[in-house]
């Protein structure tokens, strides 16, 4: 295979089979593949456990000779299509995947974990209280909620927020 004709290209897999898919383009076609997962914990009835999803769901980055391996990735295990606009697959930047790598690492993910603590300051992304910064009083425990002490109408006051209504450090809307 000529390395020059090779290219990134967008790849669409089977709903939840992005790494089946990864896996098979890797491992039977020798292809250099990107698929980014997202760790997580998820509140369970077992309790908090750590969940791993794709970062984008649906699909991924696979660098092939089109001449060569088209046929062979679009029919490979986990694969629903190559992605095309216009019946043109478009070319994904070297640029781009070699940044998102580098975020990644080794493992192919990004780990978000929402530890939050008392005396935390954190500003709230949501609702009435929008841009208010507030001091974490207290975690509530399996309820995904934290009471804030925020400055309001002249005065302080308590209040009880979904930990997601927070701009928490690494979430991806997180004002730089």
């Amino acid at each position: 295979m000529n390395e020059q004709d090779s290219h990134w290209y967008v790849v669409r897999a089977q709903p939840k089979r992005e790494r089946i898919a990864a896996r098979s383009l890797r491992e039977t076609m020798g292809l250099e593949v990107v698929c980014p997962l997202v760790k997580f914990r998820k509140a369970t009835r077992r309790g908090k456990v750590w969940w791993s999803e794709a970062m984008f769901p649906g699909y991924l980055f696979v660098k092939f000779n089109r001449k060569e391996h088209e046929r062979g990735v679009r029919y490979a295990q986990g694969v629903l299509t190559i992605v095309k606009f216009g019946g043109s697959m478009p070319v994904i930047p070297c640029a781009f995947v070699e940044s998102l790598t580098e975020l990644l690492g080794e493992q192919e993910e990004v780990v978000i974990d929402h530890e939050v603590e008392i005396g935390d300051q954190f500003e709230l992304a949501e609702g009435p209280l929008r841009g208010q910064i507030g001091d974490v009083l207290e975690v509530l425990p399996g309820k995904e909620r934290v009471r804030l002490l925020v400055e309001f109408i002249g005065g302080e006051r308590e209040v009880e927020v979904d930990l997601m209504s927070l701009l928490l450090p690494g979430r991806p809307d997180t004002k730089k």
